[in-house]
């Protein structure tokens, strides 16, 4: 139970909505069976230079998995796949192809506007592959050990990668499960079937990697320590922390942080003991306010409402994922902030007031006028930051950071917020040398599963390359400048 929503009822009591619940959450987009497959991967063009594959974060030849499956090479094209993404099978199920591979597809255009189905048929070799052992050979032993910090997505990807180059990982989680975001952030009908865990098992059955769990940075592991004691460090720190909304009553009984919630919905086993609130309200125009409001829906909230400041146009959310939460009856407001939470005699939410927004002269402007909307429960999705916390201590503090300003103000376009972020070179070095640095710590607005991805692999070339060209004292250690940082 969330703590902060325990005075809700329940989603539903009996065995019947319970399994009418379990059906809510399957599949967003059914797989594609052989016959699909073979039919639409026959409509690829094979280009050469294929702008899929320049628009693939993780730069996957797209064009030559897809002639694998047209050829009936299922694992030829799983191979493909994996040799630059490890993840491909949940990367297949939560990219915004729309926006990167299927949009730079030449087959959308004006007259045909059907790009070939590159994540479906990514996720059909994924899915359907057997390989008797893990397709991928340990490089020779280089006698040298790698820290890891975080078991998501960049830190998973970073230590296959390691392992693969012959090098021994041990990778430090804070929580009970790795995965990161795959486990415990994304939408529970997008990654079904316990697809996360799958797939880190087959990662971990290269070997050399080990995994320990309860391990946070800043509290019970010392960033100073793991740097003495290993040959390198690998910081995938995620963004921890979620930002405040800067109001009175923020931390009343039916208001939270989406993130929160959709981490307890992702690890329920009985759907129905999950609270749901009758009305709600999220906050916030990205992915994860989507992902919270069409999963409450489907819960069985019956109004749920998502308000943001600008209009549609200016959401981070893909206009696929807002066509989602409008087939699901999610009603979204622009032009309009948070002003107020409104609560009841007992100090809980009953709902929130609000203040129209405009734009003058470029400018969003508070314009005085507000509206009230009824609610037991009210989501904040309005981004996460780097937790602070983790990097204390004397070492810590000599990794450069930049950014910081999270603060909320009426003139204040979310496309400008800067969150704090590590700052690395193009080999996601940090200013620190022997540590390095990937995912969304360094990239802090991306909330992309294949970027996180492709920096835990180049992270690990990075260190191969240090490792093996000298001791990590001769390492360069000069501070990144703001030209060669990581583009967020």
């Amino acid at each position: 139970m969330i703590a902060n929503l325990q005075h809700i009822a329940h989603a539903a009591g009996t065995p019947e909505a319970r399994k009418a619940l379990e059906a809510r959450f399957t599949d967003l987009a059914p797989p594609l069976t052989a016959r699909q497959a073979a039919i639409e991967s026959a409509r690829c063009l094979y280009c050469y230079d294929a702008p899929c594959t320049r628009a693939c974060p993780s730069e996957i030849d797209i064009a030559s998995f897809i002639s694998h499956i047209a050829n009936d090479n299922v694992n030829g094209a799983a191979q493909v796949i994996l040799q630059q993404n490890i993840l491909g099978a949940s990367c297949a199920r939560v990219c915004p192809t729309e926006i990167l591979c299927e949009q730079a597809c030449v087959r959308n255009h004006g007259q045909e506007g059907q790009p070939v189905k590159i994540g479906l048929l990514q996720r059909h070799a994924t899915d359907h592959m057997v390989f008797p052992v893990h397709p991928f050979v340990r490089a020779s032993a280089s006698g040298k050990t790698v820290a890891v910090v975080g078991a998501g997505p960049a830190g998973l990807s970073c230590a296959h990668r390691l392992a693969m180059l012959g090098h021994e990982v041990v990778v430090f989680e804070a929580r009970a499960k790795p995965g990161g975001l795959n486990e415990y952030g994304i939408a529970k009908y997008k990654l079904t079937d316990a697809i996360a865990q799958k797939e880190i098992a087959f990662l971990l059955e290269i070997g050399g990697i080990t995994i320990r769990y309860g391990q946070v940075l800043g509290a019970n592991l010392s960033l100073q320590d793991l740097h003495a004691s290993y040959d390198a460090v690998f910081l995938g720190l995620g963004l921890a922390a979620s930002r405040r909304l800067g109001l009175a009553g923020e931390d009343a009984p039916g208001l939270l942080a989406a993130v929160d919630y959709i981490a307890a919905l992702r690890q329920a086993e009985d759907l129905t003991q999950m609270p749901v609130p009758a009305r709600a309200i999220v906050l916030g125009a990205g992915n994860t306010a989507i992902d919270i409001a069409v999963q409450l829906v489907r819960l069985g909230a019956q109004e749920v409402s998502l308000v943001y400041r600008r209009d549609a146009g200016a959401m981070s959310a893909t206009g696929h994922e807002r066509q989602i939460a409008l087939q699901h009856g999610v009603r979204m407001l622009t032009w309009a902030q948070p002003q107020q939470v409104l609560l009841d005699d007992a100090g809980r939410v009953r709902g929130m007031r609000f203040e129209k927004t405009a734009l003058e002269a470029g400018v969003l402007q508070a314009t005085g006028a507000t509206f009230e909307i009824a609610a037991e429960g009210i989501f904040k999705a309005i981004g996460q930051s780097l937790d602070s916390a983790s990097l204390r201590g004397a070492l810590a503090a000599q990794v450069q950071r930049e950014g910081g300003r999270t603060g909320r103000s009426p003139g204040d376009n979310p496309r400008d917020k800067v969150s704090e972020k590590i700052v690395v070179d193009v080999h996601l070095r940090t200013s620190v040398a022997g540590i390095y640095a990937g995912g969304d710590c360094v990239g802090p607005g991306q909330d992309l599963t294949v970027q996180a991805v492709q920096h835990g692999k180049l992270a690990a070339q990075a260190i191969d390359f240090d490792l093996r060209a000298a001791p990590a004292s001769a390492f360069a250690s000069a501070s990144p400048t703001a030209s060669s940082t990581v583009k967020a």
